[in-house]
């Protein structure tokens, strides 16, 4: 009881902090912003060798804990993946900032002038597992957005991302902002996510990013708004009309480029009339690249493949495995893929219009492809410099969600002692 009522201590500490913060953020200039962006992607550069060591405690943490080949993957960081993280930073910090955006104006018979615009939404919280790379990618989007953040990184990435947090706080610090702008919170312990999902005094919107059981937990037991992103249940349908290279390529991307993000292919859809020509061979490509093809009753006879179960349907592997069905036309992939899908991204390959215009307008899937690769499911690849995470509701956010997606609104009204009748 002692040990829940000091974190219960400690997460309101950091509301009032980051409430405190947040209300001066709201005005920060664009160029203040701009500079402690920088600073902390030159923070994170000079201090690489720092975050790699404290990388190389949560590997070990991981492998103890047994965690998958992908997961760990998804942990790990090397310079490649740092300089990736200072890319982001930059580029983020390169963007327009949204805040004072004037989204739309007019004037009113009555002699009203209307704008509406841009806002930070105020404090959010946002809650992630084993990637580390998010803390960066998190702290400068909701920056960028005038918002103060409270992050709770996966228990894995305890070490790499309190390092990585510590440069983001340089940046900040250089550039004359409120460290308190961007906290973390200082603690594996469970307890803490709980304090955090019900501080509705200062926390306006969680944003979980994770798996089921993450985020399931947020939408059950927040009682702040939630910004979901939920798992990627990510669908490619190859169309009779699909084309031979095209599929190949795409297929082979999507599915085994990064098998541990939220964007890989999971399950690969087939039209009957090509099963014994682009269906097989892309599904051979994918066995001899080591993937495991959990198929269904008629693509099983492919030499290699292992039969399907009905949980092999609707399941999020994040490894080198994929389920494969075929179906009768594009209706029974848009079937399929509304009963199994998460509304994360799904795929056509088709050189056909109307099959391709069908898929579209029938799927509401928060990222629907054609003829590309699943894995460009990221706010970086959408020119958004980064992304808090793919949010896969319909309400304010969807989508990748970059800085704009990050900000509500407000009406500006002005008259000239202007009275209504």
């Amino acid at each position: 009881m002692a040990e829940n009522t000091e974190i219960h201590t400690v997460m309101q500490k950091l509301g009032a902090e980051a409430k405190a913060a947040a209300a001066e953020l709201g005005f920060a200039s664009a160029e203040r912003k701009h500079a402690a962006l920088v600073g902390a992607a030159e923070a994170v550069w000079a201090r690489r060798a720092e975050i790699i060591e404290a990388n190389k405690k949560d590997l070990a943490y991981g492998a103890d804990k047994g965690l998958s080949p992908a997961m760990m993957d998804r942990l790990m960081l090397d310079e490649d993946r740092i300089q990736g993280m200072v890319d982001g930073l930059r580029a983020v910090a390169e963007q327009p900032d949204p805040v004072g955006e004037v989204m739309a104006e007019w004037d009113r018979p009555t002699g009203l002038h209307i704008k509406r615009v841009r806002t930070p939404l105020g404090v959010i919280g946002v809650i992630y597992e084993s990637r580390p790379n998010v803390t960066a990618d998190a702290g400068a989007l909701c920056l960028k957005s005038g918002n103060a953040v409270i992050l709770r990184g996966g228990s894995e990435s305890f070490h790499s991302a309190g390092a990585i947090h510590s440069c983001l706080v340089d940046g900040l610090k250089s550039a004359g902002l409120p460290e308190n702008a961007i906290q973390l919170v200082p603690t594996r312990d469970r307890e803490a996510v709980k304090e955090l999902l019900t501080m509705t005094d200062y926390i306006d919107v969680i944003v979980p990013r994770g798996g089921k059981g993450l985020v399931g937990l947020v939408q059950r037991e927040a009682r702040v708004p939630v910004f979901a992103h939920l798992e990627g249940i990510v669908h490619v349908y190859l169309d009779a009309a699909a084309d031979p290279v095209k599929a190949l390529n795409v297929v082979m991307n999507a599915k085994t480029r990064r098998t541990g993000i939220c964007g890989a292919a999971e399950c690969l859809l087939v039209h009957e009339s090509v099963v014994d020509t682009v269906g097989q061979g892309v599904i051979r490509a994918l066995i001899d690249a080591g993937v495991t093809v959990h198929a269904d009753e008629t693509l099983k006879k492919i030499k290699g493949t292992v039969a399907a179960s009905q949980n092999d349907w609707g399941r999020e592997y994040l490894d080198m495995d994929i389920a494969a069905k075929v179906v009768p036309d594009v209706d029974g992939a848009i079937a399929h893929i509304r009963q199994y899908g998460s509304d994360h991204t799904d795929c056509i390959i088709t050189e056909d219009d109307a099959s391709a215009a069908r898929f579209f307008e029938r799927l509401d899937s928060a990222i629907l492809m054609r003829n590309a690769s699943t894995q460009f499911a990221d706010g970086g690849e959408f020119g958004m410099g980064a992304e808090i995470g793919i949010a896969t509701g319909k309400m304010h956010a969807r989508g990748p969600v970059g800085a704009a997606q990050l900000t509500s609104f407000k009406y500006i009204v002005e008259g000239d002692g202007t009275v209504r009748a």
